[in-house]
Formats: structure tokens, sequence, C-alpha cells
């Protein structure tokens, strides 16, 4: 597998404990399909610790960001992140190859009903971006959980999207607080938020893609599955290390 060595050109906080990471891919070919990851590996970082000097994460942008790629994680203190957040833009990070089959399925007729939580909305950013620049038919439907508003990240993107195409359907909702200026949702997905907002939901037979914290997609391929869901359409992504 061959491996890129890039610079790190922008880095920004897009939610409570939330950052985003922009690598400056200018003058090589890096491709990817919109949903899939990479193996992120610091060079000669000034501290590291018994997890390695190597993450795995989700491709946030669209294929189509010739020159940068962007990937966003939750924050916490570990030797990898921590020097994330510190070190100098310019400085270089080895990038894998392109991985994994989180991507759009290509049957336009069947929707896409996306059940996302947290930082798991990584590669849903970067399908729903890709599906509206290219005009995709697809009937997409996103369910996107968060604790609070503020740790919802890239809801703007996401609300531009939905008003640019007419085929994606944002519901966002929040667990933990009441918000009187929160305009979304509130409380866990469940199938009955599902079927509310979803137009003939077993009928149109769709793809689910789920992703986010273990926990939140074992129990949510349960929900689905104890609700007469097959499981050869339930495709799901786990983010662990929080």
């Amino acid at each position: 597998m061959t491996d890129f060595l890039f610079s790190l050109k922008e880095r920004k906080l897009i939610a409570e404990e939330t950052m985003a990471f922009i690598i400056d891919t200018s003058g090589n070919e890096y491709s990817f399909k919109a949903g899939q990851y990479a193996d992120f590996t610091l060079e000669n970082p000034s501290q590291t610790d018994s997890e390695g000097n190597t993450r795995a994460f989700s491709i946030a942008s669209p294929p189509q960001s010739k020159g940068t790629i962007m990937f966003a994680t939750r924050m916490r203190s570990t030797a990898f992140k921590n020097e994330l957040k510190k070190m100098p833009l310019g400085a270089k990070i080895k990038v894998s190859q392109a991985m994994g089959s989180f991507t759009l399925h290509s049957d336009s007729s069947r929707p896409a009903v996306f059940l996302s939580g947290g930082i798991g909305i990584t590669p849903v950013r970067s399908i729903i971006e890709t599906a509206t620049l290219e005009k995709k038919p697809h009937k997409i439907f996103l369910f996107y959980s968060n604790r609070t508003p503020a740790a919802t990240a890239f809801l703007p993107d996401l609300e531009n999207w939905q008003k640019q195409n007419k085929n994606f359907k944002m519901f966002a909702t929040i667990t933990d607080i009441e918000d009187s200026k929160w305009k979304y949702l509130k409380g866990r997905i469940d199938f009955a938020m599902l079927e509310k907002n979803v137009p003939k939901l077993k009928e149109s037979n769709p793809i689910f893609y789920i992703s986010g914290p273990p926990a939140m997609v074992a129990g949510l391929q349960k929900l689905l599955t104890d609700n007469g869901i097959n499981e050869d359409n339930i495709r799901a992504e786990e983010f662990a290390g929080y």
C-alpha cells in the first residue's frame, strides 16, 4: 500500500471539543470515494504513548476538493491528539491510500437513510456534499444525534446542502438538554422517528447507514433488525477512541 507524505495546512474548532484538520495534498494524485477513511501517521512527534502514532480517520471532505482533504475528531487528552493540537502548520503527516466500503449505493431507486452520532458524521458529510455537488438522484435522509447543540459538528454545512439539494432531508436531534433555541428534534433516534420522517419507510426498501460510537451502532443495528429490517440492508461504521 502506497503512503503519501502531506503537510498540515489548517486546523479549526468546529464544535465543542471537536476539531477539523485540513491536509494539503496539492501536487499529488490522491483519490478516494466519499465515505472512505485513511490511516494518518504523525512524523517525528514530540510525544507518543502506547496507542502509537497512527489513527484511522474518515475523510470528511468530498473528492471534488482538489488539493486538500479534511478529517475531524473529538479531542481528548492523548499524546496523538495533543500533538495534533499543537504541531506547527506545515508539519508532515503520512496518509495511507483510502480504504473502506461505507459509500453510497449505486441503485438510486432505493433511499439512503443515515443514522449518525457525534463524530460519526464525518463520512456522511463527505457523502452528502458529494451527492449535492454531483446532483445525484438518491433520496437521502440523515438522522444526526448529539448530546447538545454545541456538540453538533458541521450543522451549518448540512443546513446549506439541504437548501441546495431537494433530495436531502436532515433531522438533527439532541439528547441531553432542553434548549428553547434548538429548532430540530429532541431525544434519541428510535424507529418511530424514522417512520414519521421517511415516507413509506419499509416499502421504499432503503439502505441504512449507521456511524457513531460502538454502543450506538450496536443499539441502532438491533433497533432496525427488531423492526423487520433485513441486516443485508444495513451498513455500519464504528467510531471508537473518543
